[in-house]
């Protein structure tokens, strides 16, 4: 159990960026109602960027 969580933990910032950042860069970007580009939906938009932003604070180590 202590092993699950500590690799659970390990993966913190992916799983804030893909659990909570994902969704809400989606919704912002319907609600400023702006045409995401090469044809993509804004999840997956959402998911791209989010995916980028924890992967810089999984590799920093923290996110500022």
């Amino acid at each position: 159990m202590a092993t699950a969580l500590r690799t659970l933990f390990r993966f913190g910032p992916l799983i804030f960026a893909f659990g909570f950042l994902a969704p809400l860069i989606a919704q912002i970007i319907q609600a400023f109602e702006v045409t995401p580009p090469f044809g993509l939906g804004p999840l997956a938009v959402g998911l791209v960027l989010a995916g980028l932003l924890g992967l810089a604070a999984q590799v920093r180590g923290r996110w500022v």
